[in-house]
This record gives structure tokens, C-alpha cells and sequence, in this order.
């Protein structure tokens, strides 16, 4: 069900065409992508990444600062709907797993939301992963 969601959603935003200037585009990542066993309080400050290269909350902060474009952590479903109701954005990028960007989605509307979904290779919740080269073309998308 969830993946139906997303998929849906993803083609109808890239219908509406949706272009944005870089500080209107919020990357919105999922505090699970950061490893569990960094002793680094990144949820709290992302300029907090010592930027080691063992997890892909680094890669997500060269996201923004080669795009000029917003990069947030989420540590819950209702700090996600905060920072994507901030009017300076436009359009999101969100990763996630399936049933909080499902919810992510529905509580950002009117928003241009694509989502892309996590993958669980240490189990839900854990050292997550996700494809960076898709969350970089959907950047790109919307900058297009």
C-alpha cells in the first residue's frame, strides 16, 4: 500500500512540473540514516557531523551545500510536518520508510513532495540506507 502511495504521488508531482529556486527545496532525511554507534548529536545540530564518511548524513550536507538547497533532519513524523510547513519551502525531497512518508506526503499538502524510501539492512529503524543518486536527481528535478 505504502509503495502505491508513493509511487502515485511521485508521478503526480513530477506532472505538476513543480520548479523551485535552491532555498525554496527542503532535503528532509530520516534520523535513521545516521549509524548508531556515532557518539555525535547531529539530530540536534547537523553542523555536529564530523562528516567521517561512515554514514550518509554527510552526503546529504555536500547535497545542500553544492545545490544551495535546505537539509534537515527528522527525528519524528511531527517534526517532519513542522519543517515542511515552513513557507520558504517550496518543494521537498523526502527519505524515509514507506509508512512515514506515506504519512509525510498527506500532511504536507499542497507541497511537491518526492519521496524516496529507505531500505532496512541492519533492520527497521538501524543504520538505514537509501540510494543518494536518486535523492540528487530529485534535487536536480526541481532546480531543473
Amino acid at each position: 500500500m505504502d509503495r502505491a502511495v508513493i509511487a502515485l504521488n511521485n508521478l503526480a508531482v513530477r506532472l505538476r512540473r513543480t520548479r523551485c529556486r535552491p532555498p525554496e527545496v527542503l532535503v528532509l532525511f530520516s534520523r535513521c540514516l545516521q549509524r548508531s554507534a556515532c557518539e555525535r548529536k547531529v539530530a540536534e545540530d547537523l553542523a555536529n557531523c564530523e562528516r567521517c564518511g561512515r554514514c550518509l548524513v554527510a552526503r546529504f550536507l555536500e547535497l545542500g551545500e553544492r545545490y544551495g538547497v535546505q537539509v534537515s533532519m527528522a527525528t519524528g513524523g511531527r517534526l517532519a510536518a513542522e519543517r515542511a510547513r515552513d513557507p520558504s519551502v517550496k518543494a521537498i525531497v523526502a527519505v524515509a520508510c514507506g509508512k512515514e512518508l506515506r504519512a509525510g506526503i498527506f500532511a504536507s499538502l499542497p507541497k511537491a513532495v518526492l519521496a524516496r524510501t529507505i531500505t532496512w539492512p541492519c533492520g527497521p529503524c538501524k543504520d538505514t540506507t537509501v540510494e543518494v543518486l536518486q535523492v540528487e536527481e530529485a534535487v536536480r528535478w526541481f532546480l531543473r
